[in-house]
């Protein structure tokens, strides 16, 4: 049987998509069974470095600007605005951010950002449930945000490395 000829870009967009629905659902299910489950402040289950424990965070990295709820989502969309600007200014220019990791990196970071939104939106708050006990408390979207932050810098840093030493050889 022959195999049709699909464009390969429309596939990897599905697969993303995918990937990015995936990511979105397993965030706000656990969110959801965090807060059906548990009253703020308790524990399910205390290893002694980690706990599963219900935390509310009404402000942004860090609890950065806590019960000013307002000022957290005009914050939270001129943030959007911009990294999404950055990258479109960014994709024009540097060819390596077409690459697969740099967009598996900003699947990442855009499905963190907007499973943390859903929760400011429609409830004031983000529900955050890992706690490490040496970091702040944490939930599946801001892992997809820090590790699509962590893959992003990663590649723009090779990619700088290897534009100057491409360059000193000519």
């Amino acid at each position: 049987m022959l195999k049709e000829n699909r464009p390969r870009g429309k596939w990897r967009l599905v697969v993303f998509g995918c990937i990015g629905l995936l990511l979105l659902l397993a965030d706000q299910l656990t969110k959801t069974w965090i807060r059906a489950g548990l009253e703020r402040g308790e524990t399910l289950f205390d290893a002694g470095f980690f706990q599963i424990i219900h935390s509310q965070n009404t402000g942004v990295v860090f609890g950065l600007f806590k019960g000013s709820i307002d000022i957290v989502r005009i914050i939270a969309c001129v943030g959007i605005v911009l990294i999404v600007g950055l990258f479109i200014y960014f994709y024009k220019r540097w060819s390596f951010l077409h690459g697969r990791l740099v967009q598996l990196a900003l699947l990442l970071i855009v499905c963190g950002t907007i499973g943390n939104q859903i929760d400011r939106f429609w409830l004031g708050y983000v529900t955050d449930f890992i706690d490490f006990k040496v970091w702040p408390v944490f939930n599946i979207a801001d892992s997809c945000s820090t590790i699509g932050s962590i893959i992003m810098i990663y590649c723009i840093i090779f990619q700088l490395k290897f534009t100057k030493k491409s360059e000193k050889k000519e």
